[in-house]
């Protein structure tokens, strides 16, 4: 399953916005009104919970310095990945595309595409604002 948000443009360019990604404590920041739980457990991996859903760990997969970072799931029990995709457009302007890609069979998807979608929506447009 692939999903992705609208692209949004950012107000900052594209190495403050990979700085600001790429410190997992600032997520916390773009997360949804209904999160029930956020945690930092080391520089490259946090915890969070939407009310009413499991809690996921994330952490850094891999990353391409201003342009790139890829986060994914800890447990293999649902593996996705979430990843931004950053492009400068000025000096003090860029553009992010978050997107997710998850391998779920059909029901799962059926089941979490209402939710992932809104969810990876509101990091985006939460992003718009840092």
């Amino acid at each position: 399953m692939y999903l992705e948000a609208p692209k949004k443009k950012v107000n900052k360019s594209s190495k403050e916005v990979f700085d600001f990604l790429n410190d997992v404590r600032n997520f916390e920041t773009l997360m949804p009104e209904n999160i029930s739980k956020f945690e930092v457990i080391n520089e490259d991996r946090f915890l969070f919970a939407l009310k009413g859903m499991p809690e996921i760990v994330l952490q850094k997969k891999q990353q391409t310095p201003h342009s790139q970072l890829i986060l994914g799931a800890a447990s293999d029990k649902l593996p996705f990945t979430l990843t931004a995709n950053i492009a400068e457009l000025n000096a003090n302007e860029s553009e992010v595309e978050l997107s997710f890609e998850g391998k779920f069979n059909a029901m799962m998807a059926m089941m979490v595409k209402g939710p992932i979608t809104s969810f990876i929506g509101t990091l985006s447009d939460n992003l718009t604002k840092i």
